[in-house]
């Protein structure tokens, strides 16, 4: 055998003997660790799935409540929606809340809607953008029945220059004011939204024919 076999040899046992330590110190980690990663990955997996089948199912249950609602079947709506809040999955239990509200609302049950989106909107655990939207849903409801301070105690903090839904928020302002005949804060409301460059096109329009109507009624000073 010559000296480069030998020395070959040699540190091939070496290496196996090294290996064979190794294994035996940390071959147990080993393992678990690769068991805990098949694990995890499989429990990410079938969470993953849950949780689409679950909005899924979710998903088609509000969509056939408010087919329900659409087609005038408001009590069949209604119970959809409360067995959806009590059992729905991710953010479908407040939106089954919001559309329930929605439905009594448009049945003429004001007190009743408003009294349901002031709930949402109260709710901390509800995103803030679906609390803002009962707030500006409950504005809405009243707009024809309510004072204004009882519409703008609730959308007012909506209308400032920072929020997406100001533009709204200042037309049901508006429209309050216009009808409990406030017309120099429904005149300054309905200007705010011409005046705003980032107002949708139509909600401009709306305010425009508001402030011909304004004009025209002689009940605000022109000067």
């Amino acid at each position: 055998m010559s000296d480069d076999s030998f020395i070959r040899e040699v540190e091939e046992e070496l290496r196996s003997d090294r290996l064979k330590s190794f294994w035996s110190r940390f071959g147990a980690f080993i393992i678990g660790a690769a068991v805990l990663l098949v694990v995890a990955t499989a429990a990410t997996r079938f969470y993953d799935y849950y949780t689409s089948s679950q909005a899924n199912a979710s998903g088609d249950r509000f969509l056939i409540a408010l087919n329900l609602a659409n087609d005038g079947k408001s009590d069949e709506a209604l119970a959809a929606l409360q067995e959806l809040e009590k059992d729905g999955f991710g953010q479908y239990p407040v939106l089954a809340r919001m559309r329930a509200a929605t439905v009594l609302a448009n049945e003429g049950k004001i007190d009743e809607a408003v009294s349901m989106f002031d709930a949402v909107a109260a709710d901390s655990s509800v995103p803030v953008a679906i609390r803002d939207i009962a707030k500006l849903r409950a504005g809405y409801a009243l707009v024809d029945t309510a004072d204004y301070a009882e519409v703008a105690k609730r959308v007012e903090v909506l209308s400032s220059t920072e929020s997406t839904l100001r533009h709204a928020a200042r037309e049901v302002m508006g429209l309050s004011a216009w009808r409990t005949e406030k017309f120099a804060d429904a005149q300054s409301l309905f200007s705010d939204i011409v005046n705003d460059e980032q107002a949708p096109a139509g909600v401009t329009q709306r305010a425009r024919i508001m402030l011909e109507l304004i004009t025209a009624s002689g009940k605000v000073s022109q000067g």
